[in-house]
Formats: C-alpha cells, sequence, structure tokens
C-alpha cells in the first residue's frame, strides 16, 4: 500500500470528535468560560441546553432517544432526584475518584461534585460582635430572640442544613432546633439570600442565613455593594463537626451518546486548570485539594468543612421538609 493510500485509511478508520450536549439548570453564562477552554484543549464541541424547570420530566420522556450525554445541576437534593428518576448511568474513572472526595460524590459514581459552597451566617458589622456566632446549634438559643432573617424554610438551601442537623443530633433535636429558630424570627420567612442581607443593612435583623457566593454576586453589584458592606461572613461549625457546605454536581445520563467525550469533560472538570477557572466565575470553592480560591473567596476567611456524606443528607430531605412543616416555620 502506498504511503497516500495508507494515511486515508488511517483517517477513515478515525472517527470524528464529537458533540458533547449539557442539560444545565445553570445559567450558561456560569459555565461556557470553563467549556470554553476544555474546547480549545481538546478541539470537542460542547453545547450547553438551559433547563430551568423539569430538567427530570424532559429526561424521562426523551428517554432512550435523549441527546443529553451530562446533567449539571446545584444542590444535593436536585442531584438526588436526578438520581432517583433513574436517568444516570454509573462512571469508573480513577482521575475523578481521586479529584472528587468521597462525601463529595455518589457512592455508586452517579454523580460528582465540581464545587461547594458553604451556608453561613451573614452579621451585622454593627450590631454583632467578632465571636459571637460560633455554631449553627446557637441558632435556636434565647441570644438571638428577633435578631434572625432567613429565606423560606421548606428552601432546598434550608432543608440541607436541617438534613444536616437530623445527621447530627437526630430528628427529635432538629425539630427543636428548628422550632427555637423559628422563634427567634424577626419576620416572616421571605425573598431570597441577598434579601436577607438587604435587611440585616435596614436593621430589621441582625443575623442571616445564606449561600456563601451571595457574597461574591452582592458585590459585584452597584445597587447591592452597601448591603454586602455592612455585614461579614462567619462560618459556624456543628459542635462535632464542621460547617455546613453544599454542591454543585455533574452526572452522565443513562443515554449518553457521547460518552467517551463525555467522561473526557467531566475528568476535565476537575483539572486544576478547569477547578480554577468554574470556582472563580462562580464565586464558589474547587473541590479539588490545592486549587486555588479567587482573591474575593479568600478574602472571606478559612473554615472546615463537615465531613458528613451529602449522599445521606439526601436521604434526610423527606423529613426535614415534614419538620419545617410540622413546626409551621415560615408561618
Amino acid at each position: 500500500m502506498s504511503l497516500r493510500l495508507a494515511l486515508l485509511a488511517g483517517l477513515a478508520a478515525t472517527p470524528a470528535l464529537a458533540d458533547v450536549n449539557i442539560y444545565t439548570t445553570r445559567q450558561p453564562e456560569l459555565i461556557q468560560p470553563v467549556i470554553d477552554a476544555f474546547t480549545e484543549e481538546t478541539g470537542i464541541a460542547v453545547n450547553l441546553a438551559f433547563v430551568q424547570d423539569g430538567l427530570v420530566e424532559r429526561l424521562e420522556a426523551e428517554g432512550a432517544r435523549s441527546p443529553a450525554d451530562l446533567v449539571m445541576t446545584v444542590d444535593i437534593a436536585n442531584l438526588k432526584q436526578i438520581v432517583d428518576a433513574g436517568v444516570l448511568q454509573p462512571v469508573e474513572s480513577d482521575i475523578l475518584h481521586d479529584a472528587v472526595p468521597a462525601e463529595l460524590r455518589s457512592p455508586d459514581d452517579l454523580w460528582f461534585a465540581l464545587t461547594t459552597r458553604a451556608r453561613i451566617v451573614y452579621a451585622s458589622k454593627e450590631r454583632v460582635a467578632d465571636g459571637e456566632v460560633t455554631t449553627y446549634e446557637d441558632l435556636a438559643s434565647d441570644t438571638w430572640e428577633g435578631r434572625i432573617c432567613t429565606r423560606s424554610g421548606t428552601h432546598d438551601y434550608n432543608l440541607a442544613l436541617l438534613a444536616a442537623v437530623i445527621e447530627h443530633h437526630g430528628e427529635d433535636y432538629a425539630r427543636d432546633w428548628a422550632a427555637g429558630v423559628k422563634d427567634n424570627l424577626a419576620r416572616s420567612p421571605q425573598g431570597n439570600d441577598r434579601a436577607q442581607v438587604r435587611a440585616i443593612w435596614a436593621g430589621e435583623c441582625d443575623i442571616s442565613l445564606g449561600n456563601t457566593y451571595y457574597m461574591g454576586l452582592m458585590v459585584n453589584d452597584p445597587e447591592q455593594q452597601e448591603w454586602a458592606d455592612s455585614v461579614r461572613i462567619v462560618f459556624p461549625e456543628f459542635e462535632e463537626g464542621g460547617t455546613h457546605v453544599n454542591v454543585s454536581g455533574i452526572g452522565m445520563t443513562a443515554a449518553a451518546p457521547n460518552k467517551e467525550e463525555a467522561q473526557q469533560l467531566m475528568e476535565f472538570l476537575v483539572s486544576p486548570e478547569a477547578q480554577e477557572i468554574y470556582a472563580d466565575v462562580n464565586n464558589e470553592y474547587p473541590v479539588l485539594d490545592g486549587a486555588p480560591l479567587s482573591d474575593l473567596v479568600a478574602s472571606w476567611g478559612e473554615f472546615t468543612a463537615d465531613t458528613v456524606d451529602l449522599a445521606s443528607l439526601a436521604d434526610y430531605r423527606g423529613a426535614a421538609l415534614r419538620i419545617m412543616e410540622e413546626v409551621g416555620f415560615d408561618s
């Protein structure tokens, strides 16, 4: 065979790189920078489809014909819902196992965390002394009567925190804790996490529950920067644990038409380069040990993350919701 024919035969035997299709509940602009880095490195094109609502229902309806290779979402409750629907497949990868701690991935390899965010306390710089907030347990004490603001108790973020209380102390304690926090509210639960910081700025309350990345959103918004300047981030811990964290995560669909390329993208997303980009854009924390924090996130201080298994917290979501409804947290 001539050299020219051999080259042509080799080209014919090499399959073209396939696109990777992602369904994401995160705004595409929060993902695009790291996707662009992947495409530049590998030549593999990635299609992002923003699915704000009904992600599970869409995957179930599409079934084996779904074009989606990967799903990306936030919060352990959302990941569990996708797992329970049976629309994911396990991914066996030493790269993913080495990069993502065991408590931040599914025990059956159905999902892997990409970043974490802490559920912290925003505290008034004027009315809350340093060291006054130390534990989640203390939020139910009389110290905070009439001083706490929060969003709905049935929101996924607060249900995940209450699930962590159940994990550490059991359901009876968690019920008393939720009732105690309710008694300490300065107003009925309302708005999002940033609305609570605005309430602190306005003097309606002294502390609030929130996710860390909202500080990044506020300081970069001229209309909200004053709210951010009125508070500081405090990292409470459980009495026998650390600071509660939640995740953004990724999983491969059961129908994935481009499995090899999809796994390649998953493994890229936990590389040092991608972890730095993705965490920076989202004002979150990398899951890869040693990946650098953005200057802004680093300025919030250090904390010790709770090491409870997030998959087990997802199992407590139903109990957490029942407790919030029993104590009438939002009423």
